[in-house]
């Protein structure tokens, strides 16, 4: 039997129907479906919670547009978007491996992307 996650807000124990992931480093929040699997470093957010969200002035929100509820298990665009991320990241990484710069200042300057790749979780 599957056991239900809550809502990670002290004292709520509403079923989690959300997930919401922050990147620190960009002033961004994702809100999305629930995740198929809880991850450290995302909080799961009852229907409550997740309609009402605040984040601190200059940060940004990326939000899921459809109606949240138990047990969503459809892929949407966020999922989507999240798995092109995670390619494109680990293809990144190889090709970064393949060749290094003899030193690192020699590296493009600027800022790369924002959206960051997650490892897939054990047993998939």
């Amino acid at each position: 039997m599957r056991s239900q996650r809550t809502c990670s807000r002290a004292g709520c124990q509403r079923p989690a129907v959300a997930t919401l992931t922050y990147a620190y480093a960009d002033s961004t929040a994702v809100l999305g479906p629930l995740a198929t699997a809880s991850e450290p470093h995302s909080y799961d957010l009852c229907e409550e919670h997740a309609v009402k969200l605040t984040v601190p002035r200059g940060w940004e929100v990326v939000r899921y547009e459809g109606e949240f509820g138990p047990d969503q298990t459809s892929e949407d665009d966020l999922t989507a978007l999240a798995e092109a991320v995670r390619e494109a990241g680990m293809a990144e990484r190889l090709d970064d491996r393949a060749d290094p710069p003899a030193n690192p200042a020699d590296r493009s300057g600027g800022r790369r992307g924002h959206l960051r790749a997650l490892p897939t979780p054990p047993g998939d």
